[in-house]
């Protein structure tokens, strides 16, 4: 309840955060290690941490550090303790990865790959028109209501990381699929009263699954013979590059996107050096 109320985490966090105060309970378990969080030292954490190391990746021990962080600063506010004996073990050093991003043409390719006569056909086009034509986490695009989309104003209210909603354009596109599978297919289905306002259903008429999101998108490009390991996040990715690419400002995309801090935007000035080459040729007065 803590994580929901006070810090306003979505779902998926609050898993990731449960998943790694259980790994830490089950090392103090399968260790006999009877202490209490009340009780918990540093040197409890860093054994845990040294031991996660020898079978995680440096981003899983990251994380684990930083739910087991969060967890104890959690007692510190309920006044269970007074210090966090996680405050001094370094997380290892992350490099910043780039993102996977899919051309205009590959995308084209990948949406050529839907089948419209398969009954969920137009449901997916529409799913992969709005996670690329308005740049959604997949979580966002799950958890999207009828009451949300806006279509008269072209624009869909997200409700984002914390709680937090922006406004977002709807591409015209994206428009198009959606009215199209909300009228002719979503307005036919069978719908299960609790997801009344839900977008995008499953077959049963419940609310589509994360993981559902990510089995439709390897399938089309797997279809589409892409060569590369895509996820729903991809789409993301590519909106953004595209974005920039066509010369948007990097404050509008953040906004867009829902980044906190600019620092996570500016990843995507790293990502096409074809198209930064062709900037300093044509601006840099020493490229004749």
């Amino acid at each position: 309840m803590y994580l929901k109320i006070e810090r306003g985490l979505s779902r998926h966090s609050i898993d990731s955060y449960s998943l790694d105060i259980h790994a830490f309970w089950y090392f103090l378990d399968r260790h006999d290690m009877e202490i209490s969080p009340v009780d918990c030292d540093s040197d409890a954490v860093q054994q845990f941490i040294y031991e996660e190391a020898k079978i995680q990746s440096a981003q899983t021990q990251a994380r684990r550090i930083s739910g087991l962080r969060s967890f104890f600063n959690y007692l510190i506010f309920e006044n269970y303790r007074t210090t966090n004996p996680t405050d001094l073990i370094e997380a290892p050093k992350l490099g910043r990865k780039l993102p996977d991003t899919l051309s205009v043409k590959e995308i084209e390719t990948l949406l050529e790959e839907i089948d419209l006569g398969h009954p969920q056909g137009h449901r997916n086009r529409a799913i992969i028109e709005t996670l690329y034509g308005s740049g959604l986490r997949v979580s966002e695009l799950t958890d999207l209501t009828l009451s949300n989309l806006f279509f008269k104003e072209n624009l869909i209210r997200v409700t984002g990381k914390g709680n937090k909603q922006r406004l977002v354009p709807m591409g015209s596109y994206a428009k198009k699929f959606l009215n199209y599978y909300l009228d002719y297919y979503r307005a036919h289905q069978t719908v299960d009263p609790k997801f009344a306002d839900i977008v995008f259903l499953n077959r049963n008429g419940r609310q589509l699954s994360r993981t559902m999101i990510f089995t439709i998108v390897k399938d089309l490009a797997k279809k589409a013979q892409l060569g590369k390991n895509i996820s729903p996040h991809t789409f993301r990715h590519s909106f953004a590059t595209h974005m920039l690419e066509n010369g948007a400002d990097l404050r509008a995309i953040q906004t867009l996107l829902g980044h906190e801090s600019i620092t996570t935007t500016e990843v995507y000035t790293h990502l096409d050096t074809k198209h930064l080459r062709s900037v300093m040729e044509r601006f840099h007065p020493r490229n004749d």
